[in-house]
């Protein structure tokens, strides 16, 4: 497995989502209230780009008539037919049994532990030999 350096932690606040393109894959990042977690942002069901679909939670009831709201902003619904899936591990609410959005693991590290130094900077001569036409709009 290969890691991919995403974005420092502050780019990405919680209930916030980066969408990539990750060796010709879709993916988003999610912070989910300081937690980061990953899905391949293609739908099980008919391919729709699933993570541009809006973050809810998941209606529970233990008895008739009563409601409670579970898992605030950890769904994900899909824009075209309303399939419903867990960010943290993919599962789906719709069909579980045939259908998982396929997630990635996601860390957070130091930034000392992903970008090694010393650096030492290349320095390439520049002249700028006319003149351009440059508009402001």
């Amino acid at each position: 497995m290969v890691r991919h350096v995403i974005a420092p932690v502050d780019e990405l606040p919680p209930g916030t989502r980066k969408f990539l393109i990750i060796d010709e894959r879709p993916i988003a990042i999610f912070n989910i209230k300081g937690e980061f977690f990953g899905l391949l942002n293609r739908c099980p069901h008919q391919g729709a780009a699933l993570c541009e679909g809006p973050l809810i939670g998941l209606a529970q009831s233990s008895n008739p008539g009563e409601i409670e709201y579970t898992k605030l902003g950890e769904i994900i619904r899909c824009p075209w037919h309303g399939w419903e899936f867990d960010i943290r591990t993919g599962q789906s609410y719709c069909d579980p049994k045939r259908f998982r959005a396929r997630a990635y693991p996601v860390n957070v590290e130091p930034g000392s532990a992903v970008v090694k130094g010393p650096y030492v900077a290349e320095t390439i001569k520049v002249a700028v030999e006319s003149d351009y036409v440059v508009v402001d709009l």
